[in-house]
């Protein structure tokens, strides 16, 4: 008996099944059974990954001497399959899959977040929303500024010099103030407006310099024209004090009485009026102010005590009218004016303010609410001005009143010469070396 399975002999010129007496069909047995390794098990749950390319030379059946060990690069195909199955997921147990048949409860690992595209994305958006609120409110805030006062009436007007001079007005205007408001703030009742103080502020590259212009000062009345009317009125030498020039014919007619005086063209004017002087005080949360001496005068309503201390509206505007107290007058009340403004706007321009909506905007919008401009001011003009108000005290800046060479029947008048040589500093834009009283 052999060992061949079907009756085979070991005879390789024997033909298969020849003289077989089997009952089974000849094709059935014509070649030897090859069983195939079975598939592994798939995982439903693990995603299809790309075939396993078996490594080149196992291309041929080695279990069989007669192969003949070809190498891959023969060319010979035995047509074995070594049951690797393509395209079948590749993770199972001998598939090509990362981690073999040891990666159970692998999952595909999420990329890691890319911080720097998140950053550059977050501060885009905050350049853009800073931008977008900037812009909003500077249109807001032009839009508020009541551009009432015209310059182009104002007639014979000196020539352009270096820097910007601004004229600034505090009038005693109660528009828009109820009778508790005159009442507790003691601004009377009287009808009309009338001009308080008034300043010279220059800004240059020489730092900047305010110029007080007391209201009692003896000044000419020159040639004008009527603002309203646009009638020529001739002059005539009349002398006035100053502040009667803004009762007689407004803001166009004390512009053109300042430059006809001092010979210095005003390049903007600015006037705020005793409601809004307070409102702006009050919404900043208060002014701080170093009283180097207590004073009380009962017709501004003013009672202080020396030392640091911190004035709400009311108390600030007392502050600033108050002139009985003092021997000098007007003088030591522009003086104090100045001290306070400077004290104001350095106050004002800090981050707190400015960083904080609900201080700027009630701030902004309590100045602007009041504040009467010329036509051709721009809010960046009137910005530019309040920091120059701001470096008044500190560094190149400088303050000071107009000087005096004496009076003339109360009136205050000015020394000529020092007029005539401060001037020539400003337009020229020097360093300011005249000193003022």
């Amino acid at each position: 008996m052999n060992d061949w399975p079907d009756r085979r002999t070991g005879d390789p010129h024997e033909r298969y099944g020849r003289g077989s007496a089997s009952p089974q069909p000849e094709s059935a047995r014509a070649m030897p059974h090859i069983q195939r390794r079975p598939a592994p098990p798939q995982r439903p749950s693990v995603p299809p990954q790309r075939p396993h390319i078996p490594p080149q030379g196992q291309g041929y059946d080695d279990r069989y001497p007669g192969s003949g060990g070809h190498s891959p690069d023969s060319g010979y195909d035995s047509g074995y399959n070594t049951g690797q199955v393509y395209g079948a997921g590749g993770r199972g147990a001998g598939g090509g899959g990362r981690g073999g048949g040891g990666d159970e409860g692998y999952r595909p690992s999420r990329p890691a977040p890319n911080w720097g595209r998140r950053i550059k994305l977050g501060a885009l958006t905050l350049v853009v929303v800073f931008l977008v609120v900037s812009v909003s409110t500077y249109f807001w805030a032009d839009s508020k500024l009541k551009r009432e006062v015209d310059l182009a009436k104002v007639i014979e007007r000196p020539g352009e010099g270096e820097g910007t001079n601004y004229l600034i007005v505090g009038s005693d205007s109660r528009e828009g103030m109820s009778a508790e408001e005159k009442k507790r703030l003691r601004t009377g009742s009287a009808e009309g407006k009338r001009t308080d103080s008034m300043m010279i502020l220059h800004r240059g590259s020489n730092g900047p310099t305010l110029i007080s212009l007391p209201r009692d000062s003896q000044v000419e009345i020159p040639s004008f024209k009527g603002s309203e009317s646009g009638k020529m009125f001739q002059g005539t030498g009349r002398q006035v004090k100053l502040n009667a020039a803004y009762a007689e014919d407004g803001p166009e007619l004390l512009v053109r009485t300042v430059e006809f005086n001092t010979g210095l063209r005003i390049d903007h004017y600015v006037e705020i009026g005793f409601a809004g002087f307070a409102q702006i005080v009050d919404a900043i949360g208060g002014v701080e102010m170093d009283i180097p001496k207590a004073f009380k005068d009962k017709k501004s309503g003013a009672d202080f005590q020396a030392g640091k201390q911190t004035l709400n509206g009311e108390q600030s505007l007392a502050f600033v009218r108050t002139r009985y107290a003092f021997a000098g007058s007007d003088l030591d009340r522009t003086k104090n004016q100045q001290k306070f403004l400077a004290a104001l706007a350095s106050q004002t321009a800090t981050p707190s303010t400015v960083l904080n909506p609900f201080k700027l905007y009630p701030t902004m919008g309590a100045g602007l609410d009041t504040l009467i401009v010329d036509k051709d001011m721009s809010l960046w003009s009137l910005s530019q001005m309040f920091f120059a108000m701001k470096g008044v005290t500190g560094g190149d800046g400088t303050s000071m009143n107009m000087p005096i060479s004496g009076s003339n029947g109360g009136n205050l008048v000015w020394d000529k010469a020092k007029v005539k040589q401060l001037v020539e500093q400003l337009k020229n834009d020097e360093k300011v070396t005249v000193k003022g009283n």
